[in-house]
């Protein structure tokens, strides 16, 4: 290691900059702080890595609007410090704060991505099986711990455009894999095919969901959903195996 110890602690800091970064569509700001001593670091113990981030685009046209994470006691290969690497030799865990804007959301519901995955769903519609085409979807957090999507289907074989509205409060499963929506409630607009309004709930409940935001190494469990007008914010558990520092 070299004689600063400031020098190797940038060096690794840099280096899961570098890492993480790679992983990413889009980077606004990012920042990794290993937290340790010389001697520590020598024999493969770090206190804390801390990474902060804003503006984080993933694959799959997702964004963070801010990520703060903390990991704790992470054990390291002292081989690979030397190297100016950060290779852990046993899992790690931490905490997690993401906020996800309603900008943001409706963004990840007019992607590619989800407008790929709806349209390779058939529905039944008045008893005959249908294609849908989402044309435009509108996300907003109103407050009131709801969420609120209003969007506009078309009907491929028919070509008819249908409306569907509605309601409702994201509740995190009791394993923190997933999000749910309860209390959905529905628009007075015209009746709509129980099957469309059930792959839209669904598909809102998958992009709430942290999964879509793992990092190779590094997966986040929801603990607790907090919904405020024009944001939520989820609180997770973060559980590393390893902590990127290479390019892809």
């Amino acid at each position: 290691m070299p004689d600063n110890p400031g020098i190797g602690e940038q060096a690794l800091n840099k280096a899961a900059e570098i890492g993480l970064s790679s992983q990413l569509d889009e980077v606004e700001s990012l920042e990794v702080n290993v937290k340790t001593d010389p001697l520590k670091v020598v024999q493969g113990q770090v206190d804390a890595v801390t990474i902060d981030g804003e503006g984080l685009v993933m694959q799959k046209d997702l964004r963070m609007e801010e990520i703060e994470m903390q990991i704790d006691n992470v054990a390291l290969d002292p081989l690979s410090v030397a190297f100016g690497k950060i290779e852990l030799t046993k899992p790690a865990a931490g905490r997690a704060q993401v906020v996800l804007s309603e900008t943001d959301i409706n963004r990840a519901f007019n992607s590619e991505f989800v407008r790929s995955k709806l349209q390779s769903q058939k529905i039944n519609f008045n008893g005959q099986p249908r294609t849908i085409s989402p044309q435009h979807i509108d996300f907003s957090l109103p407050g009131e711990e709801k969420i609120v999507l209003n969007a506009e289907i078309l009907l491929r074989e028919t070509d008819e455009n249908k409306q569907v509205a509605f309601s409702a409060v994201p509740r995190v499963s009791a394993n923190g894999q997933s999000v749910s929506l309860e209390n959905v409630e529905y628009s007075e607009r015209e009746e709509i095919s129980p099957e469309l309004t059930k792959a839209l709930i669904e598909q809102t409940s998958e992009i709430l969901n942290l999964n879509n935001f793992d990092l190779e190494g590094m997966s986040l469990r929801v603990k607790q959903l907090v919904v405020e007008t024009g944001k939520l914010t989820l609180q997770a558990e973060a559980y590393v195996e390893q902590i990127p520092s290479t390019e892809k």
